[in-house]
């Protein structure tokens, strides 16, 4: 059945089937080879998308931006100090002002509520870059640079994802999400106290029943990455989480990625993943972060790519 996202907002990969999120996949490959080609396009052409940030972005931001441009759109930036977003004026009726001047609305910033309720009364494509529970955008170019790094026409189904660290941050909720719709096998490495919430495995472990994926969760860092085609970490604190640093460190030490850790797959050709920005030295070692192994700036490029074919795909002239 030929897919057709026009009009959808992308708030998270829940919402979306293992056939859709593969046709963003595909979609963004395709304009992944535009670009290296050098050609600009016009699927956006005409568009004017409004970029809501809270928190402070350099890939996303960035990625929003360039993908605007290459295909004819204005991205239009609006900080936290810009506007009256959920402050003197409240989201729905910020929403519904910018849907009147707007094709579609990127938002990144604290609560997954605020995302859902802009989706709620904007009327136009709504699209998450990053709340505190969930970011589907950067699991979209993760998928991504995996499947680069898959024998070509080979699927995600089947491919084992370890995260190592906090399994209670975004990044984590975010992948198993997308795992579970793909049939993958996702594995979290974590202290007992920073489990992923047990509501979310639960979820997760729904979907897994029919797609044939796996979630498994231990506190054992050496015997959740056994057998990983992939390493994923992400810093130990995330923005609003300063004051926890000490502790995170204390915490979250016996979880850096090091040589050794990538030894304990057991595995020569385990890659290593990283959201960014990292903090070499502490969740990752710089050995790590800089070996043959690492993908990190294919999964940083591919943030444009992937943004590119979710806006496209939503409000694009196709």
């Amino acid at each position: 059945m030929p897919v057709n996202l026009k009009g959808r907002s992308f708030l998270t990969l829940s919402d979306f089937s293992a056939e859709e999120i593969y046709y963003l996949l595909n979609l963004a490959a395709d304009l992944k080879a535009k670009k290296r080609m050098g050609a600009r396009g016009n699927l956006l052409e005409g568009k004017n998308v409004a970029l809501l940030f809270e928190k402070a972005s350099t890939r996303t931001r960035c990625a929003f931006v360039v993908a605007c441009v290459d295909e004819g759109a204005h991205p239009e930036f609006l900080g936290k100090n810009d506007i009256h977003l959920g402050g003197k004026e409240d989201v729905k009726d910020t929403a519904r002002v910018l849907g009147r001047m707007f094709d579609g609305i990127e938002f990144r910033g604290f609560k997954q509520s605020m995302v859902e309720e802009l989706a709620q009364w904007a009327g136009i494509p709504v699209w998450n870059g990053l709340t505190d529970a969930d970011h589907p955008t950067q699991v979209l170019a993760d998928f991504l640079t995996l499947q680069e790094c898959l024998p070509s026409g080979k699927r995600l189904k089947g491919v084992r994802l370890t995260y190592v660290g906090d399994g209670r941050n975004n990044m984590s909720n975010a992948l198993m999400i997308g795992c579970s719709k793909l049939g993958m096998h996702y594995t979290v490495g974590s202290p007992k106290s920073l489990f992923p919430d047990p509501d979310v495995v639960k979820k997760c472990k729904t979907v897994c029943e029919k797609s044939g994926g796996t979630i498994k969760v231990y506190d054992d860092p050496k015997i959740a990455v056994k057998g990983a085609d992939a390493v994923y970490t992400d810093v130990w604190a995330s923005m609003g989480e300063e004051a926890e640093k000490e502790n995170r460190m204390k915490l979250l030490s016996p979880y850096q990625v090091d040589s050794e850790l990538m030894s304990a797959t057991l595995r020569d050709d385990t890659i290593f993943l990283h959201c960014l920005p990292a903090e070499k030295g502490h969740e990752v070692t710089e050995e790590v972060f800089e070996s043959q192994a690492s993908k990190v700036f294919d999964e940083a490029e591919n943030r444009m790519h992937t943004i590119k074919a979710v806006m496209v795909a939503t409000i694009g002239n196709i």
